[in-house]
This record gives structure tokens, sequence and C-alpha cells, in this order.
């Protein structure tokens, strides 16, 4: 049985996206076993599942590059010791930002601050915010082609 499509379905794409990031960062499982396994739980329509396994593998493909964006943005907290909820959903939202143009940043933003509300601890989303906000600044614009990150 299919699953209906209903609003909000990047938002849940986003969170099966956000968790199965999180599951290969904490244990390194396989990504596409646990996307599998995921979907299995919570089923997505073709399309919410696609846009899951593209926030997935992209991140997963510029976690360097993502990851040298947060140490520039953050500096005060050295990456490997970030929160790992905190440190998932800004490589999710920085990828968003930066390379997949997708959607528009603000609304990237307001996702990456809606995860760190339903996962992260009371500080997270401002920290989010802040991060992200910073980045947008700093770049003044998202980057008109994917991968086409230029620090300013």
């Amino acid at each position: 049985m299919a699953a209906e499509k209903k609003p909000g379905w990047r938002r849940q794409a986003r969170i099966v996206a956000f968790k199965v990031l999180f599951e290969h960062d904490l244990t390194g499982h396989n990504p596409a076993k646990a996307l599998e396994y995921r979907l299995a739980e919570e089923p997505l329509p073709a399309d919410a599942a696609e846009f899951a396994r593209g926030l997935i593998y992209g991140t997963l493909a510029h976690r360097a590059e993502l990851d040298e964006v947060i140490r520039r943005f953050a500096p005060a907290w050295p990456l490997e010791q970030m929160n790992l909820v905190d440190k998932n959903i800004l490589r999710m939202a920085l990828y968003e930002v930066l390379f997949e143009n997708q959607v528009p940043v603000k609304a990237a933003i307001n996702e990456a601050v809606e995860l760190a509300k339903l996962f992260g601890t009371d500080a997270s989303p401002k920290f989010i915010n802040g991060v992200l906000g910073a980045v947008v600044r700093a770049y003044g614009r998202v980057p008109e082609a994917p991968g086409s990150v230029n620090k300013p």
C-alpha cells in the first residue's frame, strides 16, 4: 500500500533523512540499509522518499566541505565535541542551502530550526539558526551551481 501524500511531506522526508544521517554518524550503519529500515517504519510517498534519499547522499557526499563550513562559522564548538543532533541538522541544512537549491534558503533554515526543536536541546534551535544565518550572510547569496561553494 502506497503512503498517502499529505501536507508537510518535505518535512517528513527531512525527518527520515536526519534520522538516517544521525544513525550513520553515531553507529556507522550503512545509510542505504538505514533508509530502507526507516522507510519501512515511516512510509513516505515516492517523491518524498526520493527527496530524503537525495538529502542523505548529498549530505554524505559533501560532508568534508560541510564540516569545514561548520568549523568556520561555529568556531567556539569543536566539531568533534558538537552535539550529534546539531551537527547532523547543520550538515543537512547547509547541503540544502549551499548545494541543492531546491527550496528557498529561508525555508531550509526554518526547517532546520524545526528539526532542532524536535530532536535537539533547548539551545539547539537558536544555535542552528545562528550558524545558518551567519553562513547565508557571509555568502551573500546561494551559489548559482551545485558544488560552487566559494569561500567569501
